[in-house]
């Protein structure tokens, strides 16, 4: 079916083309979008030669229905990091909230090289008293908020690395056994099972890739999707996590555009920023893009980047199919600064 828009000088136009042109302006307000569907029904109402105008609103039915994905698709979601302060709360309290779609747990801190993988929960429990997150992680997967395992965090330590593809496969199937769908009599967290793996990776040797592959081919063999993510650092050359990413096994990246001052926003000069998130998301195949930004000022040393400067300035960049939402550092300084609640009706 083909409909002929008088307005446009191309030719004619088909619905699919008509509701891709919707999609694209659906970037910039849902409100703008409502308002430009009223516009395309009605040119299409108009311009259309139907041999039965009986079927008028079984049209305009399909593109409401059209437009309601269209945007529902385009909506971002919040992602955040729960685990390195005990003063942000449960992680039930987080996820009852209902501003999340996916919380970390942060962090596996140390792993590879010989040593004893081991969780970091600064504050909420020691590594081998963590079952009574088990049941947080439980009631987050119940509210439809998926949970992962942050590996690596801050490198300044020196407490993780991976020496050969050999360790890195290791380390996949420790925590396939012990977080995700395997089975060890020392879970952390008991029967929970966690939603993913997240590389939150600053530093170490360059196998990563060996162990995306390896947490993928447990995971392909489960009836249970689980999921990979990354969270880069925002200069996209040479970057520790590139190798990983290639594999095209991500179904996340969480770019961290902070504590980089050549990729991050700034209001007065926006093309680090958009140089960076286009390389990105041109480069790496399969994944949804978010933009990671600190939650406060002090949440990190620079890349705090107000609310409404996000919303209006930052988020017109970023909108595009392989958008995915916001990533926030973390969850306590959201907890004390709202963030979340202030930017989720326009993510």
């Amino acid at each position: 079916m083909v409909c002929y828009l008088n307005n446009f000088k191309t030719g004619p136009v088909t619905i699919k083309a008509r509701l891709l042109l919707l999609y694209e302006t659906s970037l910039k307000s849902s409100i703008y979008s409502i308002t430009y569907a009223i516009q395309v029904q009605q040119e299409f109402h108009t311009s259309i030669t139907m041999r039965n105008k009986a079927s008028y609103p079984l049209t305009l039915i399909f593109l409401l229905i059209s437009l309601t994905l269209f945007l529902k698709s385009n909506a971002g979601g919040i992602v955040t990091y729960w685990g390195q302060n005990g003063a942000e709360g449960r992680l039930t309290d987080a996820c009852n909230t209902g501003l999340y779609e996916i919380i970390n747990i942060a962090f596996l801190s140390t792993f590879g090289g010989g040593r004893q993988p081991e969780i970091n929960l600064a504050g909420h429990c020691n590594p081998g008293s963590c079952q009574r997150v088990g049941q947080g992680i439980k009631n987050c997967q119940n509210k439809g908020v998926k949970v992962f395992l942050s590996i690596g965090g801050d490198d300044s330590r020196n407490t993780y690395t991976l020496t050969s593809a050999d360790d890195a496969r290791k380390l996949g199937d420790y925590i396939w056994d012990n977080f995700l769908g395997g089975q060890s009599a020392s879970r952390p967290f008991g029967d929970a099972v966690l939603d993913g793996v997240d590389f939150d990776i600053e530093g170490g040797e360059p196998h990563y890739a060996a162990l995306a592959r390896k947490l993928h081919d447990h995971g392909s063999s489960s009836s249970k999707k689980f999921y990979l993510a990354a969270a880069p650092q925002c200069p996209f050359q040479n970057n520790i996590l590139s190798g990983a990413l290639n594999t095209g096994l991500f179904d996340y990246v969480w770019i961290q555009f902070y504590n980089n001052g050549q990729c991050e926003f700034n209001s007065n000069n926006q093309n680090g920023f958009r140089n960076s998130w286009n390389k990105w998301i041109s480069s790496i195949n399969g994944a949804k893009f978010f933009v990671g930004l600190p939650a406060a000022h002090a949440a990190a040393g620079s890349g705090y980047v107000p609310s409404q400067v996000l919303i209006n300035q930052l988020l017109p960049i970023v909108k595009s199919p392989k958008y995915g939402g916001i990533m926030l550092w973390n969850r306590y300084y959201d907890s004390q600064n709202g963030y979340s609640g202030k930017i989720k009706n326009n993510v």
